[in-house]
Parts: structure tokens; sequence; C-alpha cells
């Protein structure tokens, strides 16, 4: 198969492609790291019965629902930027979509910096908004990967951006944990890693700016509509021959949503953990994430199809997530975890690999947008139910992972694998 083709005038080959990825890897990265900062702080930070954002007396059960609501609004702002912002890169380009979104990033820092700040959490919910809208051009990222390649390549090139991803979750919440506890220094506390992940931000405008090039060969116009996100959670479930793929990935992301906003109240309430604690098992998590997607997924994938790696990495997944109830000790979660990152780390590009192979080049966006909005608005739900059943038993979350995970597992084995192959849909 031809390799793909950069837009006219763009004088690129196939070596300049691969220098586009290597750029979009780094941008990626930076934007991970941006992310990964702020994970050891929103959890602790909400149930911290010395902080003025909710009353000291609100019970442990409250302060979960206002956690569940606060970590769900970032996940209902990029449902509804997804699709819109997929659509938007397929009508004006990667490039402008990617330079601009990463600017409302920046500014989403600053606000929920400033909340912590003055307490308050309106911009604390401010902030939370605006990043989960921007964060919706990970369809575009994924649009751009698939514009630099054949359908033979995109597990391996997906599964780069998910190595970035995971050099992101090592570096990022490490330092989030250092940055954030005042124990290592008097001037740092819970905001100091927003300022932080706004530098990330204005050197990854730079980068964009300065270094990444436009790939989409040929722009289409549609209507665009903010409401988007839901039309196309519709058209996810009517599309004859993606359907069932769209709803493996809703229960993936679902169940693993559950694992991802819910193990550091696990953490929190089982074993003491602070925010150096929770940045040291994220940074552990994604390091695994890393080697996954950065060093086991290429030569896999050479030898095995999307489908026969799904067939193994989803249980492993689920098995990962009921693993974490077993522990006693916190020191055996270390043991536990590489089989979550193993679990994710084949997964998601695999599945990203088999939807898009289904896709007209022409509608990448529109397609992996829609993907995006199915993944968005698996994550809707988690944290607002998470909220409610952790306070009844911390153990609900990794349970309801478990499942969901191996539903969707099962829903993959209905699959006939003629309806998994490479034929673009038209």
């Amino acid at each position: 198969m031809a390799k793909p083709t950069l837009p006219p005038g763009n004088k690129t080959s196939v070596s300049g492609n691969r220098t586009l990825l290597r750029i979009i890897f780094g941008t990626t990265l930076i934007d991970m790291m941006g992310i990964g900062l702020i994970i050891p702080v929103v959890t602790p930070l909400i149930l911290d019965p010395n902080r003025n954002l909710l009353d000291p007396s609100t019970p442990f059960g409250d302060r979960t629902l206002v956690l569940g609501f606060l970590l769900s609004s970032f996940s209902l702002a990029q449902f509804l930027g997804s699709g819109l912002l997929g659509s938007l890169s397929d009508r004006h380009g990667r490039k402008p979509v990617l330079f601009w979104t990463v600017a409302g990033t920046m500014a989403s820092y600053l606000v929920f910096g400033a909340g912590i700040l003055m307490e308050s959490l309106p911009l604390l919910f401010g902030g939370r908004l605006m990043l989960g809208f921007c964060s919706g051009n990970l369809a575009v990222t994924f649009s751009a990967i698939a514009d630099l390649s054949s359908p033979e390549e995109k597990s391996r090139n997906f599964g780069m951006v998910g190595a970035a991803f995971g050099i992101g979750f090592v570096l990022g919440p490490f330092l989030g944990g250092l940055l954030s506890d005042p124990q290592n220094h008097p001037a740092l506390g819970y905001e100091t890693p927003f300022w932080g992940a706004a530098v990330l931000s204005a050197l990854n405008l730079w980068m964009i700016r300065r270094y990444f090039k436009e790939t989409l060969a040929q722009r289409t116009h549609r209507p665009l509509r903010l409401g988007d996100g839901i039309r196309q959670i519709r058209t996810a479930f009517g599309h004859p021959t993606l359907r069932r793929l769209f709803l493996v990935s809703f229960l993936m992301v679902f169940g693993f949503n559950f694992f991802s906003q819910y193990l550091q109240v696990y953490m929190i309430e089982r074993f003491d953990y602070r925010q150096r604690d929770i940045g040291n098992l994220f940074g552990y998590l994604g390091l695994w994430i890393a080697v996954t997607q950065g060093g086991l997924l290429r030569p896999l994938s050479a030898r095995f199809s999307p489908e026969s790696i799904l067939r193994v990495s989803l249980p492993v997944l689920a098995l990962g997530f009921l693993g974490i109830l077993w522990p006693t000790e916190a020191v055996w979660l270390y043991a536990i975890l590489p089989l979550v990152s193993l679990g994710q780390g084949f997964s998601s590009p695999n599945l990203l690999s088999l939807v898009s192979n289904r896709a007209d080049p022409s509608v990448q966006g529109e397609i992996l947008g829609i993907n995006q909005s199915v993944n968005s608005f698996a994550q809707l739900l988690p944290p607002l139910i998470g909220g409610v059943v952790v306070a009844w038993d911390l153990r609900a979350p990794m349970i309801a992972a478990g499942i969901f995970v191996l539903l969707a597992w099962l829903t993959l084995a209905s699959i006939k694998s003629p309806r998994l192959g490479n034929s673009p849909s038209r």
C-alpha cells in the first residue's frame, strides 16, 4: 500500500512523515506532562478538611460527591468539545485547532490555580470545564497521525502517542506530587503544579507554531454545532460497521474511569496516601504504559492483528482492576498495577486502529471525533456514580471497573472477524 502523502506544497517525504510523527510525539508528551502534574492534587484537595473550599465539618460522602461532580465536569466539556474540534480540524486543518486548544489549556490551568488560592469552587469548576473542552483535541492529534499512516502502521503510530502518554504520566505525577507538598518547601502548595502545567503549555504553543506542519491533505466543510457530541453518539451506535466497536470502546473507557478517578480515594482512605505517594504510584503506572506502548506494542503489532491482541489485553486489564483489592499492604500494589498498564497499553491503540481502519481517509477527523465523543460520554457517569458508591464501600469502583471491561471483552468476542477488516467504510 502506498504511503500517505501530505498536502500539496508540503514537500515532505516518508522520512518527513517520521519527523512529523516525532513532533506530534513531543507535543503530546508535553501536554500529558501538564495534565500529569495535576493528577496528585485534585482528589486530596477536595478531601482535605483543612481547606475552606468546603466546610470543615463536611462528611466524607458529601466530599466524594463534590469530587464526582468536579471530575465529571471535565468529561462533560470534553464530550461537547471532541466532535466539534474533530470536525473543525477537518474543515480548517489540524494545526490551528491544536494551537488554540493548547492556548485554552494554558488558560484553564491558570484559572484552576487561582481558584485554589482564592478557595473558590466556581473557579475550580470553570478551570475543569475549560480544560475538558480543550482536551477534546485528542481527536485532532489522532487525526494527524492517521493522515500520516497507512492502515498497517496505525496501531504502531497510535501506540507511539500512547508511549508519550505513559512517559508524561511518569514525569508529570511524580513532579506534581513533589511540587504540591509543602513539606518539601514552604512555598509549595496545591496550586504550584498548575503554574508548572501552564508553563509547559506555553512551551507546547511555541513548538506547535514553530515545528508542526499541516497534515490534512483535503479539507471537508460540514455544518458545525456545539451539540455535535450528542449527534455523534447517535451516529456511532447507528453506524452499520462500527457500532459494536464503538460499544467496546464505550465499555472499556467506562470501566477504566472508575479505576482512574477513584484509585486515589482508595489509596488515601485505605493506606493514608499523600500527594507525593499518589504521584509516585501514578508515575509507576505510567512507566509501565510507556514500556508497553513504546517498546512492546510495535513487535507484537507486526505479528498479530489488533483484534487478536485485544482478545487477550482486555481480560488482563479487568484482572488488574480486581487485583487492586487483594493487597493488605500498599507495597503489593506495585506488583498488581503492571497488569493495568499492560492491559490498557495494548487495548487503547489497537481498538483505535480498528476504528480508524474502517473510516474513509477523508473523514478521519469526523470518525475519530465520534470515537472521542463516545469515550468522553463514557467518562461522564463513572465520577458521579463513583462519588456515591465509594462512600458506601471503597472497593465498589474497582469492582465496577473490572465488570465493565469484561463486558467490553465479551462484546468484542461477539463481533465476527470479517467485520474488523481494514477496508474503509463508505
